[in-house]
Order: C-alpha cells, then sequence, then structure tokens
C-alpha cells in the first residue's frame, strides 16, 4: 500500500499523473485537447497554489503543481483550499461547489458542462491518492 502523500506536494502530482495515464484513456477523455488551471487561495501553508492540466488529444500532456502565477489555461477554477480538498476527497460534488457559489469558472460555460463528466473521472482518480490534507 502507498505512503500517505501531502496534498499538491511534488509526490502527490507524480502519483495522480501516473495514475491519470494509467486509468483514463485519451479514447475516454474523448481525444479531448484543453487546459484547466484549478487555483487554490488560502492554503494551509498561507500561500495559494494552483494545478494546471495541459490535454492535447486526450493525453495528459503536462500537469504542474505551483505557487506564484499560474500558466495560461482554457478554463481556471478559483477557489478556497479547504473547497477542493473535499472535492478531491469525494466528499464534495464541482458541480454542486460551481453552482453554490464556492468555485468561480472562467472559460466558456457550454464546453465547461460539456466537461464536466471528465472532470469528475479526474476527481475519481484524485480521491484515490492517499494523502493528508
Amino acid at each position: 500500500m502507498m505512503e500517505k502523500v501531502n496534498y499538491l506536494s511534488p509526490e502527490w502530482r507524480d502519483e495522480i499523473e501516473k495514475r491519470l495515464k494509467e486509468e483514463i484513456s485519451p479514447e475516454r477523455m474523448k481525444l479531448l485537447t484543453t487546459s484547466v488551471t484549478y487555483i487554490y487561495k488560502n492554503c494551509p501553508d498561507g500561500n495559494n497554489r494552483f494545478l494546471y492540466f495541459k490535454i492535447d488529444d486526450g493525453n495528459f500532456s503536462s500537469i504542474q503543481v505551483d505557487t506564484g502565477d499560474p500558466p495560461e489555461a482554457e478554463f481556471n477554477v478559483t477557489g478556497d483550499y479547504e473547497v477542493f480538498s473535499k472535492i478531491t476527497q469525494g466528499i464534495m460534488k464541482s458541480q454542486r461547489a460551481l453552482m453554490g457559489g464556492k468555485l468561480k469558472l472562467r472559460g466558456n460555460m457550454v464546453k465547461a458542462l460539456k466537461l464536466a463528466s471528465l472532470a469528475d473521472r479526474m476527481n475519481k482518480v484524485f480521491a484515490q491518492v492517499p494523502a493528508n490534507y
């Protein structure tokens, strides 16, 4: 069994990248090309962080976790660390957080709604990684 890693750490990033590539095929990603940045406000250490995904033809080509200015992305989702951590753990659904105003989405809303099921698939993978939140 895998040892717990810290949420949003380089080890966590490496583990989600490995699992996303193993568990979600390009076909299941509908050969999608997009980019998404999750912007985490009020992290426990006082910093803001980002989690960035670049997807080319359904393949995860870049996954970054860092502080500072995130890369440009087609979609930006902003919210509190606590909200994202609940979504990642499977305690809260991302669509409910968006509709309830706990997350803010910037980007094409029509396309974002089509991508909601893919975001749910990714969140299920995240929830499998043993992590300290």
